[in-house]
Parts: structure tokens; sequence; C-alpha cells
């Protein structure tokens, strides 16, 4: 996921520029209700009115944050609830797992970062950014406030990493046919309003069923994997490639004339055939025929898929490990 606002590597840099302490809190709201963080000294060093003032802005920030399971309007509904309690710049939130590093507002130079634990489960980090320091009061009060993200923040991850593995395929872990259909249509719409070109490869392994037949569909599935490993070794990182079916492939390419999806997809079937798999001590080869088509005013995501699978078709006629192009001169 893209950071907003910042990028990654300006992030990352900023982090180790600026990062006074070089390291982050580790906070576990296992099992904790709102205002039962006993390290929370801003409990402690408040009046009583104002600390039942704290306590029922959290309250109210996690009846906020419940109206959404998506991540991005999470954590800017969260940096915006709380702002008034703590003012900052930026909010950052980064996981592994999944790989997320999304950031709200501008970075600026002095930080509080803190590590998030629920029920076990290490939910990443949250990092608060501004202009002038933090002091112990406010690291408190932040702290405290983030028990109203944790639970929240716990499900909107649950529900990403469900989401995404909805839109991708379990063997070789690139996207599947749902999320290609999605992007196919989203992509043709960009690519008219801003009169763009969009190009579409589909391509097929040749002749994998005689390769599972004779040899088994573990040796397949290696080949099916290494395929995938050389296309997106292949690729731009704004290019789509997805597992449409069982053997085979579509390659979006966005912003993208013919002819460069031609050159690509030529560049890709030669790369394809020095792929190779190990089988007792046989050597599995494997080659790839390809189908391209380009965006044109009458299109829709339909006919563009059409064009290319009948492409295809006329490559697998041809005898396979070869391309042809909808519209190319012969």
């Amino acid at each position: 996921m893209r950071a907003l606002g910042e990028s990654a590597e300006e992030w990352q840099q900023m982090l180790r520029t600026t990062n006074e302490s070089g390291t982050a809190k580790t906070v576990d709201f296992s099992g904790k209700r709102i205002g039962q963080i006993t390290s929370a000294a801003w409990l402690k060093t408040r009046p009583n009115g104002s600390s039942q003032r704290g306590f029922d802005k959290a309250l109210r920030t996690v009846a906020v944050l419940q109206t959404t399971l998506e991540l991005e309007p999470l954590v800017r509904l969260f940096s915006r609830e709380i702002g008034a309690s703590v003012p900052h710049s930026s909010l950052n939130y980064s996981n592994d797992e999944p790989a997320i590093d999304l950031t709200v507002g501008r970075v600026a130079r002095h930080l509080c970062t803190f590590r998030l634990i629920v029920e076990k489960q290490n939910l990443g980090q949250v990092t608060f950014t501004r202009g002038k320091p933090f002091n112990e009061k406010e690291s408190a009060l932040l702290e405290f406030l983030l028990s109203s993200l944790a639970y929240p923040l716990r499900n909107a991850v649950q529900y990403e990493n469900a989401f995404q593995a909805s839109l991708t395929d379990p063997l070789t872990g690139i996207y599947n046919r749902t999320a290609m259909e999605a992007a196919l249509r989203r992509e043709i719409c960009l690519a008219r309003r801003h009169r763009t070109p969009l190009s579409l490869i589909i391509m097929d392994i040749d002749d994998l069923k005689q390769v599972n037949d004779k040899y088994g569909h573990a040796i397949g599935d290696q080949l099916i994997k290494a395929v995938a490993e050389a296309v997106c070794g292949s690729l731009r990182e704004t290019d789509l490639v997805s597992r449409y079916g069982g053997d085979e492939f579509t390659i979006l390419l966005n912003n993208t004339a013919r002819r460069g999806a031609t050159v690509l997809a030529e560049n890709i079937r030669k790369k394809i055939q020095g792929v190779a798999c190990q089988f007792e001590n046989k050597t599995i080869n494997v080659t790839v025929s390809m189908g391209v088509a380009s965006l044109t005013g009458r299109d829709k995501h339909i006919g563009l898929f059409a064009r290319a699978d009948q492409a295809l078709y006329d490559a697998k006629r041809q005898g396979r490990n070869c391309i042809k192009v909808v519209g190319a001169t012969k």
C-alpha cells in the first residue's frame, strides 16, 4: 500500500534522520478496555475532571472509528479525532504483515512512535510527527488515546487480509481473475479519460496438460510458478499481471501502445524459454503463446479481452511459442 502525502522512501529517510530515541514504545492492549492503560501517566497527573473528559473523548473516538473497516479512512479519522487533544503534523501506520505503509499529513522533524500488540498479535506501529518535540504528558495521552484505535485497527487489518486474499491466486501470489476484471474496467475508464494508450496481453502455457499427465500436477504447478516469476520480473510497477485460469495469464499495460506491448511480449516469450523444472533426471522446459491487443475507441472491457483472446488462439493454431498481435501488418 502506498504512503499518502509522502513516499515510503521519504518516510524511511525522515525516520533515519530525526528519530530522537531510535526505538518505539511497545504497548500491549490485549484484554484492556479504554482507561486501563496502566502506564498512562497523563491520567495520574491530570485533575479528575480532565481525566474524565479524556475518557469521554476516547469513547467518542471509538464510536467514530467503528464506522469503517478500511485502513486509510480509519487512520484519517483517528488522526482527525485526536488532533485537538495532541496536535500533530502526520500520522504513519506501518505493518510488515500485511505490507502496509500508510501516512496522512506531512512528515515533520520530531516524532513519537508506538508498537501495538492486541491479543498476542503484532499490529505494527503508529508514528506521530510534528515540528516541536512531544513531551511526556503528550506521549502518555497518545498512548491512552491509542486504546481507542487498537481493536478497530485489528479489525481493519483482518479485513485487509481477507480482501487481498480474495484478489490473489494462492499458487503464484499474483492477482486472480476477479482482480484483473475489475482492473480492466478501471484502466479502460482511465485511459479514455486521460487519452492514453492501454494494451492487454493474454498468455497461455503451451502443452501444460501433457506435462501434468506425464509428470504430475506438482511439476505442472512448479512450471506455473516459474512462469509467473519470470513475467513479474519483466514488468513495470504499474503493470498488472494475473493468473486468469489454470494455464492462462493476463498482463495489463497502462500507457502502453501496441508496439510497446509487442516488444514486451516478445521479451517475456524469450525469457520463459529459459524456464525449466527438474523431474528426476529430466529437464522439463516450457514455452508460451501470446495474444496482444490495444484499446480502440469502440472497446469495452469485453471487446478488448475478446480481441486479445482471439490473437492468442491464432498463436496456438500457428504452432505455439509465438505472438500474435491484433491489427498488426503481416
